[in-house]
């Protein structure tokens, strides 16, 4: 189901990634952060359980600055070794890493990400420094407690388990008070690694829980993120019938009507005054004979 790809960091450091897609239009995207264990099996099925739920999902190789392509099991011997490169991290080197998958998902739409055991650690840290993101979901991330003054500036899932040997709940205790806006879910009976079904910590009960809360902690998250569809345009305003004239507008054409009559009036005006001077000079030429 999925395929191998390079990712460049903002620095110009090349790594690998394992990317699964689903079979129809994704539901949205999720960067996958590694255990200590790499982007091993377990990791792989993580992205392809994405993939069948209706998302994309991409695990960047984020321990290629120290070992290429590296991946290892559970037993007490390969977890020994890889307690030699936990002392060698680059924290921020791993955050360029993780910021690389982000953005190569970013292109394509609203991104989340999810992270198991020291992956958990880094989505939180992620959506504290990152930003952008549509959520963060992280499993049992032993160093949360640490960092725990830092504000996601998306929403938080958390999980842990009870008896979790390597987080002791006062940590998670602390977590809960500094992060009340998180969403934290702690289960009875399970231990550190819980939800990996390759290892001998693997709570199948406690792991589905958990993993149906994520679904639906995401799908509720991309929602939110969907952009709302466009409005329509506005309708081009209608044509309105041209105001009736007021009374006074309509007086001014007859005050026009009458100033036309002026010259009529004086036109007979003078028509009597020249009927008048007729008269008058008749009158005259009377008294003039009988004189």
């Amino acid at each position: 189901m999925g395929r191998n790809l390079i990712l460049r960091a903002a620095d110009s450091h090349q790594l690998g990634a394992y990317r699964a897609d689903p079979a129809g239009p994704p539901k949205g995207r999720i960067v996958v952060i590694q255990e200590i264990f790499g982007v091993n099996h377990h990791i792989r099925a993580v992205c392809d359980r994405l993939a069948a739920a209706g998302y994309s999902a991409l695990a960047p190789q984020i321990f290629d600055r120290l070992h290429r392509d590296f991946e290892t099991g559970y037993s007490e011997a390969e977890i020994a070794k890889v307690r030699e490169y936990m002392v060698r991290i680059d924290w921020a080197k791993v955050m360029l890493d993780t910021g690389a998958a982000v953005e190569l998902m970013k292109r394509e739409g609203a991104v989340a990400i999810i992270g198991f055991c020291m992956g958990g650690t880094v989505a939180f840290l992620a959506a504290a420094r990152l930003g952008g993101l549509a959520a963060a979901v992280c499993y049992y991330g032993g160093m949360i407690a640490k960092h725990a003054d830092e504000k996601p500036r998306s929403p938080t899932q958390m999980h842990f388990g009870e008896l979790d040997t390597h987080i002791p709940m006062t940590d998670v205790a602390n977590i809960r008070a500094k992060r009340p806006e998180c969403e934290i879910h702690v289960y009875a009976g399970a231990g550190h690694g819980f939800h990996c079904d390759e290892r001998a910590s693997y709570e199948p009960a406690s792991a589905k829980i958990a993993w149906d809360r994520s679904l639906g902690f995401l799908a509720r998250a991309f929602a939110a993120a969907r952009p709302m569809p466009m409005a329509k345009p506005p309708s081009p305003p209608l044509a309105r019938p041209m105001p009736s004239p007021s009374p006074a507008a309509k007086a001014k054409p007859k005050a026009k009507a009458k100033s036309r009559t002026r010259p009529k009036k004086k036109a007979k005006a003078k028509k009597r005054a020249a009927k008048k001077s007729r008269k008058k000079s008749k009158k005259r030429v009377k008294r003039k004979k009988r004189r």
